[in-house]
């Protein structure tokens, strides 16, 4: 399984586009507290539409709380302070794997990057012309990437609506 991890969020927009990826692709959702902003927001709802129902959510009081909560599991912190490229990785082991994104301000903590510099991986970019991509664009290109090498598990790859565009 594939979960996204959201270290200490403060957009409200970007969590709820992130909620409604992890809803479509039956991913867990970690939000690492404290938050820039209440889960009771009308953008964080607007953003998530009616999908906030339908993620399984795990709030985490602290990193250092969802580090002992991680335990031996798999994790990936994506950064643009990486040496190593997503799509570089292995994603289909049959192991849990946790997508770690820092705070769209600072990113994660530098001490901690430090730490786990093996696991960091990176999106290729021109950082000449562009300081970060966005978090939730961001978030649902490395999920779909793992999705992809897993052959796109319990997902539909086709579904037929009563008013189909194409049938």
């Amino acid at each position: 399984m594939n979960h996204i991890v959201l270290f200490e969020p403060l957009i409200p927009a970007n969590t709820g586009n992130i909620s409604r990826t992890c809803a479509a692709t039956n991913s867990p959702l970690h939000l690492i507290e404290p938050l820039g902003f209440s889960t009771d927001d009308k953008q964080l709802k607007r953003a998530g539409l009616d999908y906030w129902e339908a993620v399984d959510i795990t709030y985490h009081k602290s990193l250092d709380a969802f580090m002992d909560y991680l335990g031996d599991r798999q994790l990936h912190l994506i950064s643009k302070f990486a040496n190593a490229t997503y799509s570089d990785v292995n994603f289909n082991d049959n192991e849990d794997h946790f997508f770690l994104f820092g705070k769209e301000t600072t990113g994660l903590p530098e001490e901690f990057m430090r730490e786990h510099a093996d696991k960091c991986l990176r999106i290729p970019m021109n950082d000449e012309h562009v300081r970060s991509l966005n978090l939730s664009n961001t978030a649902a290109l490395i999920l779909y990437e793992a999705l992809r090498q897993q052959d796109f598990p319990n997902l539909e790859r086709t579904h037929h609506y009563p008013n189909d565009k194409i049938d």
